[in-house]
């Protein structure tokens, strides 16, 4: 159940700046950002955009439709250059939330997409979407329409992520205590490939270095493996000081010896430099790499690729012999799908 604490507002669908989702300057998708929402109703303490210090009351725009419309025909619609572009539905927020499923929100952008392909069946407008939301998210109904029965009409335009975490289940209901269940998100991948939405790949994301070993790895890929799962984009946990000193307390309570060691994977000096958006550490980098290996080393018996963005693979000094930029699959850096284009 997510945080219902929101109000709703209009935003003025002119002024609104168009973000780029491109943290490198080197991402190989043009992707625009879609943020309806002030504010997140997951209430993630390891949170990318916020650091876990979430706004007591989320700000959702009713209106904001009218933005997604502007941007469409602006970078899309017929006249414009109408080149390979993705929509990136939402990389700030959780797309699917109370405040943006009670209110119509999330569905009146997706039935702008739909309405964009009706007056433009060319266009190279693709929609991306990540997400925690779980199958009963995909079953709430606006005006007579579920969002499945959206997503329906945007097949062979439309990409659904979902977004799955690596740590010990009892700690993921304390961090994440909104998110539905990795089974209900795994549920809701297996409903939309009943329907025919792509569906096939997940966000990893965040994956606390301390519970890693063969056997979570075996246990948690198996289970996307089983969802239909053939591309992931594995993510470590990214933290700012504070956040480490909170997470690790609360890590703690349930196995000391985690505690100490996710201590040890972020703060030996030699890592000190190795720091994401926002001067949040990363993991040490040699730890990073040998992670990385024994996961593809058992999803590659699974055959499924794996997909690592442009950062992290120079961080890391990650070749393309390792990482192909795009893969055997068709994936791209997040996950994007090349060949929905």
């Amino acid at each position: 159940m997510w945080n219902k604490n929101y109000i709703v507002e209009d935003c003025d669908p002119a002024a609104i700046q168009t973000e780029i989702h491109n943290y490198t300057g080197r991402c190989p998708t043009l992707t625009y950002e879609i943020n309806p929402v002030q504010g997140c109703g997951i209430g993630c303490m390891y949170c990318l955009v916020n650091d876990g210090k979430h706004q007591p009351v989320i700000k959702a725009f009713g209106n904001y439709h009218l933005y997604v419309r502007r941007l469409l025909e602006e970078m899309n619609g017929q006249g414009s250059e109408n080149q390979n572009h993705y929509y990136y539905f939402s990389p700030k927020t959780e797309a699917f939330q109370t405040a943006t499923l009670e209110t119509g929100i999330a569905h009146r952008i997706l039935r702008e997409f739909i309405d964009h392909f009706k007056r433009c069946p060319e266009s190279r407008a693709r929609l991306f979407i990540a997400t925690k939301a779980g199958k009963s998210d995909l079953t709430v109904v606006d005006e007579g329409e579920s969002i499945l029965d959206l997503f329906k009409q945007l097949k062979g335009r439309m990409q659904f992520n979902t977004s799955v975490s690596i740590m010990p289940a009892a700690f993921r209901s304390i961090i994440e205590p909104y998110a539905a269940t990795i089974e209900e998100r795994l549920e809701a991948v297996k409903f939309c490939q009943t329907n025919d939405i792509l569906a096939n790949s997940a966000l990893v994301q965040p994956i606390f270095t301390p519970c890693l070993n063969d056997e979570t790895i075996r246990t948690f890929f198996d289970s996307l493996h089983a969802a239909g799962i053939v591309n992931y984009k594995p993510e470590f946990l990214t933290v700012c000081k504070e956040n480490l000193a909170q997470l690790g307390e609360i890590l703690g309570r349930f196995d000391k010896d985690m505690e100490k060691r996710l201590y040890e994977d972020y703060s030996t000096p030699s890592n000190a430099d190795h720091v994401k958006q926002r001067s949040r550490t990363a993991p040490d980098r040699k730890l990073c790499i040998e992670n990385i290996r024994k996961m593809m080393k058992y999803t590659d018996t699974l055959g499924m690729s794996v997909s690592i963005c442009y950062w992290v693979r120079m961080q890391l000094g990650i070749g393309e012999d390792m990482i192909p930029i795009i893969n055997r699959n068709g994936f791209q850096c997040l996950g994007y799908q090349s060949r929905l284009f």
